[in-house]
């Protein structure tokens, strides 16, 4: 999932920036003066600008949600681990005890004997 996740904003990055570089291109074949040229430049690179920090802040929004969702999961999985392992070890006395306790009847039984 986080690989789909790499790709995505990987293809993001390169589509800003061939946008980027689409618009300025052109810009710079448009029959326009330079003072326009100028203008235009900065107005397209201020909407695209624009355009990259709100992708940035939803990829960003997004990232934390995945981690925080992640961080869940975990807890859920440390939780459940910790129940299997008292269950175990609950398990694990009562062998004990019934083993000392034939142990112990056994060690009666010969003495009787």
């Amino acid at each position: 999932m986080a690989g789909n996740d790499d790709n995505k904003n990987s293809f993001l990055i390169g589509f800003l920036a061939g946008s980027v570089v689409g618009a300025i291109v052109a810009l710079l074949y448009a029959p326009k003066p330079g003072k326009e040229l100028r203008a235009d430049i900065k107005n397209k690179t201020s909407e695209i600008a624009e355009t990259a920090d709100e992708y940035i802040s939803a990829a960003r929004n997004k990232a934390v949600d995945i981690i925080n969702e992640g961080k869940k999961k975990s807890e859920g999985l440390i939780t459940e681990a910790k129940k299997r392992a008292e269950s175990l070890l609950g398990d694990a006395e009562k062998i004990l005890t019934e083993t000392r306790s034939r142990g112990e009847s056994s060690k009666s039984d010969k003495n009787r004997s």
